[in-house]
């Protein structure tokens, strides 16, 4: 069992963080002054420069899923387009910096063929080969035999106990 040990912070304290970041305050003096970890300040800070205020205050933890195209639109547009990450988050609606810069490493080293989904899972086993002649009559033999020896038995009960 995997214990989940990153600190959650409630909305207050990013309500106080927007409140600083519209006096003009940087994320590392805004993460001193409420006393948060600097690099949850600077994702704070990415999102309310690429959405809004909004967006930061509904923020629920939970990860985003996005589509191939998604992806490649993005990851395109900064890497061949020459957009900041910050202003392909906000044009694709993408709300970590983090997905964005695996999405473009990948589609710098294979193109838009890398950021296909894949198969997730365990790959299946081969199938098993259909059986030969020899083996089906091989196990009809051994089933065969099997019940005689049953009805041997039995017989031998019966005459034992003079049914």
């Amino acid at each position: 069992m995997r214990v989940d040990l990153r600190v959650k912070h409630d909305i207050e304290a990013r309500k106080a963080a927007i409140g600083l970041f519209e006096l003009g305050h940087g994320y590392k003096s805004a993460a001193i002054a409420l006393s948060l970890p600097v690099e949850a300040v600077r994702r704070w800070q990415e999102i309310y420069r690429a959405f809004g205020s909004e967006v930061l205050l509904r923020m629920d933890g939970k990860q985003g899923r996005y589509t191939y195209e998604q992806k490649v639109a993005a990851a395109s547009a900064v890497v061949d387009g020459g957009m900041t990450k910050t202003e392909a988050m906000a044009a694709f609606g993408i709300m970590s910096m983090s997905p964005l810069k695996k999405w473009c490493a990948l589609y710098r080293r294979g193109g838009a063929e890398a950021l296909r989904p894949r198969p997730k899972g365990r790959p299946k086993g081969s199938k098993a080969r259909p059986r030969t002649r020899e083996e089906e009559l091989e196990e009809r033999c051994r089933r065969l035999e099997a019940e005689v020896a049953y009805l041997k038995k039995l017989r031998a009960l019966v005459e034992r106990d003079g049914l």
